[in-house]
């Protein structure tokens, strides 16, 4: 049965719409209210065409204070039990929300203090360049939900503390778990680490294809990862500073159910066109993965697209670990364009020593005519052709 306020965007004060709305209707809040700024904020559109302003200037901080209270005890009426509210803000007011947010859903419902981290050169005087803003997580009790995202490791990551099981200690130490017999147990299969409270998410630059000229815009990847995080598909999803409605697009596509809400009349008729065409640009610091700027293996690793495997930052003889199911990891390295076979074995031999694995795989990209010596039985060379005519070509040019 299809609710009343799915898939709608209202015109109109959050504060007297959300007074209309069934307590406990929404599955997830995110809001990304005024910052307090004692400016009004004003963008062209792409073409020129559009001008979007909204006024953030406040006789006093105490007006703020109020206004934001209001709306925030509202939000709180229309938030189911297991629902979650996620509030972007700044330094110019973060300390208020905070205290805002305790009182109104309890400190004890803190559940996070993001960081979206970002890259911006401003003339900045007297003080480092503002280079992150925080969002701000509560939940109206203890069983919300959270749908864990993994990321890679760390280019710093030992490939030991990769393969191997640890366990506190009579101390409270983290250490290397052990069988009965004294050998370090393997960690079974690795998918990488939970996410942290620190996102790096490029801020949207003047010549993004989803920039829509709207101030304060966000980028869609942002909200895509807080959404996911929050939520799950078929959820109702409320934003009441919808604005350009990157909120609502990102509901869209994650087959979430949304409601938003804005005061500004070229807001919401902005929010229903990029509804009807969604433009989506994907930063490729994310879609390769930071981790990716700073690895020197990437392109060998790129012939095993689709294989569930975690890259090697810092071995030099293991490019990856392959997972294998209900076995200890596979180690794994590709054969370099300047590397004979034999070196690229003994290579992964020597780095294999002492780590838990249950198979060695070497892949030979370049023919060989000299006999393969130290042949284990749990090493398996395999060949890719195509990688080798793709690496002569590209040196014979």
């Amino acid at each position: 049965m299809k609710n009343q306020y799915q898939d709608k965007i209202i015109h109109g004060d959050c504060l007297e719409k959300c007074k209309t709305i069934p307590s406990e209707t929404y599955d997830l809040i995110y809001l990304d209210p005024p910052f307090y700024s004692q400016k009004e904020q004003k963008l062209n559109s792409r073409d020129g065409k559009e001008n979007y302003a909204f006024e953030d200037r406040w006789a006093t901080i105490d007006d703020y204070r109020e206004s934001l209270l209001e709306r925030i005890k509202i939000l709180y009426f229309v938030l189911k039990k297991g629902g979650s509210i996620v509030v972007h803000c700044d330094s110019s007011a973060n300390y208020i929300i905070r205290k805002i947010l305790d009182d109104v859903f309890g400190y004890s419902n803190f559940r996070s203090e993001i960081i979206w981290h970002y890259k911006r050169w401003t003339n900045s005087q007297k003080c480092p360049i503002p280079n992150h803003q925080t969002i701000f997580v509560y939940s109206k009790n203890k069983d919300y939900k959270y749908n864990q995202i993994l990321e890679d490791y760390a280019p710093t990551t030992n490939i030991d503390q990769i393969l191997q099981a640890r366990k506190k200690d009579h101390r409270g130490k983290s250490v290397y778990a052990r069988d009965e017999y004294g050998n370090i147990k393997g960690s079974g299969s690795k998918r990488g680490v939970p996410i942290s409270d620190v996102w790096t998410i490029p801020f949207l630059n003047p010549k993004a294809k989803e920039r829509v000229g709207y101030p304060t815009q966000k980028p869609l990847e942002l909200l895509e990862r807080i959404i996911k995080l929050y939520s799950d598909e078929n959820d109702l999803v409320l934003d009441p500073y919808c604005g350009s409605g990157t909120t609502l697009v990102a509901a869209k596509i994650l087959n979430r159910k949304f409601t938003g809400i804005d005061i500004s009349k070229d807001a919401i008729l902005l929010a229903k066109e990029r509804l009807e065409k969604p433009v989506i640009s994907k930063s490729n610091l994310i879609k390769k993965g930071f981790n990716s700027y700073i690895n020197a293996q990437k392109e060998y690793l790129n012939i095993l697209t689709g294989i569930d495997l975690v890259p090697v930052q810092r071995n030099k003889g293991i490019d990856a670990i392959v997972n294998i199911k209900d076995k200890d990891p596979a180690l794994l390295r590709i054969q370099r364009f300047n590397e004979c076979i034999q070196d690229t074995i003994n290579s992964l031999n020597k780095a294999s020593i002492n780590k838990k694995f249950s198979y060695l795989i070497v892949i030979q990209t370049t023919i060989s005519l000299i006999e393969v010596e130290n042949i284990q039985n749990n090493l398996y060379i395999i060949n890719s052709a195509a990688f080798s005519l793709k690496e002569l070509i590209k040196n014979l040019k």
